[in-house]
C-alpha cells in the first residue's frame, strides 16, 4: 500500500501532454501599402491608396493609423534610404473616398501642388504606423515625370447633325478624352479619345439628357500620362434635327394647275409648298404627305411664279427651303 502514492504520481506524470515552446510575440508591424497610384492632374499630383487593415502577422491593425507620404526626385541608381532622406514629407491631412475619418481599410486621397517638381522625375511612396508606433516598409513606388500643366478644355459647343451630336472645344494639346453621363446617372464613362478638339457622338439620342466632360492629356513613357483638369460639364438634351432641304424641284404649267414634283425622302412625313413672285417673299400655300408632288390649282393665269418646298420630319422639324424654281403660267 505504501507504493500506491508513488505509482499514482508516476501515472499522472506519464499522462501529461507535451509542453510546447512559448510562441514568439507578434511584431505588430503594419503591412505595406501595395496599391499606391499617383498621377499629375492639372497643377496637382493626385495620390490614392488603401490604408492597410492588417499587420505583417495577419492581425487587425488598431486605429489610429499614421501616414507618412513623401514625394521627391528619385536618385540614380535607386537607393531607398537616400530617396527617403531627400523626399518632402506631405503634411496635409488626406481625405477619404467615403468622407469618413481615415482608419484601417480606408481609401486615402491626396491632392498635392505640383509646381516645385515641374520638369523633374519624381518618386511617390507612403508608409504607415500603428498605435504602437511601429512603422511599415515603404509602399510600391509611383514614378512621375512632372510637366507644365496641360491646358484645360473650355468653351464646349454642340450641334446635332445627321451623324450625331458634334462637340467642339478650345484647348491646346495632341490628345483629348471625352467623358459622358447619361440621364440622371452621376457616373461618367470615357466614350472617346481623339487627337483634335472635336468629336461626334454617334449614339446621342434626341430627347435624352447628357452631360459631357473633356480632358487634355499628354502620353509619357511606361504608359504614364499627365492630365489637365476636367472641363466644366456641358449639360444638354439634344433636339431632333431638321431634315435636309428637298432637291430636284420642278414646276410645269397644266391647263388648270401648276404641277410640282421633287426628289422624295423616306425620312420625312410630309412637305410644305411655298409660292410667290420672283424677287418677292414666298408664302405657304399648302402641305402634302410623303408623296413628293403637289398640284397648285389656286395660281392665277398670266403670272410668273417662284416656288420652293420644305420637308417636315416626324418630330415636326421643318427643313430649309429647297432651291427656287421659277415658272411662267400663261
Amino acid at each position: 500500500m505504501r507504493l500506491f502514492p508513488l505509482a499514482l504520481a508516476a501515472g499522472l506524470l506519464s499522462g501529461c501532454g507535451y509542453v510546447a515552446s512559448p510562441l514568439p510575440p507578434f511584431a505588430n508591424v503594419p503591412a505595406r501599402v501595395s496599391d499606391l497610384a499617383a498621377i499629375q492632374r492639372g497643377g496637382s499630383i493626385v495620390v490614392q491608396f488603401t490604408v492597410p487593415r492588417l499587420t505583417t502577422d495577419g492581425v487587425a491593425i488598431k486605429p489610429p493609423v499614421e501616414l507618412d507620404l513623401r514625394i521627391g526626385p528619385g536618385p540614380t541608381p535607386w537607393n531607398e534610404n537616400e530617396w527617403a532622406d531627400r523626399a518632402n514629407p506631405i503634411s496635409e491631412a488626406p481625405a477619404s473616398a467615403s468622407g469618413q475619418p481615415l482608419g484601417p481599410g480606408a481609401s486615402a486621397h491626396y491632392q498635392v501642388p505640383a509646381a516645385e517638381w515641374i520638369g523633374k522625375d519624381i518618386v511617390v511612396a507612403v508608409r504607415t504606423a500603428g498605435e504602437n508606433g511601429k512603422v511599415s516598409g515603404w509602399s510600391n513606388l509611383a514614378n512621375l515625370a512632372v510637366i507644365a500643366p496641360p491646358e484645360r478644355p473650355s468653351n464646349i459647343t454642340h450641334q446635332m447633325t445627321p451623324a450625331g451630336l458634334h462637340l467642339t472645344w478650345q484647348a491646346r494639346g495632341d490628345h483629348f478624352r471625352v467623358l459622358r453621363s447619361t440621364g440622371s446617372s452621376s457616373r461618367y464613362d470615357v466614350v472617346a479619345t481623339v487627337t483634335q478638339p472635336e468629336w461626334t457622338d454617334p449614339n446621342a439620342q434626341a430627347g435624352t439628357p447628357y452631360r459631357y466632360l473633356v480632358q487634355t492629356f499628354v502620353t509619357q513613357s511606361d504608359n504614364r500620362e499627365a492630365q489637365s483638369e476636367l472641363s466644366e460639364p456641358l449639360a444638354l438634351t439634344p433636339e431632333p434635327i431638321a431634315p435636309s432641304a428637298p432637291t430636284g424641284l420642278r414646276a410645269v404649267p397644266a391647263p388648270n394647275s401648276i404641277e410640282l414634283s421633287w426628289e422624295g425622302s423616306s425620312e420625312v412625313t410630309g412637305y410644305r409648298i411655298y409660292r410667290g413672285e420672283p424677287g418677292g417673299p414666298l408664302e405657304k400655300i399648302g402641305e402634302t404627305g410623303p408623296v413628293p408632288s403637289y398640284s397648285d390649282r389656286t395660281a392665277p393665269h398670266a403670272h410668273n411664279f417662284r416656288y420652293a418646298v420644305t420637308a417636315v420630319s416626324a418630330s415636326g422639324k421643318e427643313s430649309p427651303q429647297s432651291p427656287y424654281f421659277d415658272v411662267a403660267y400663261p
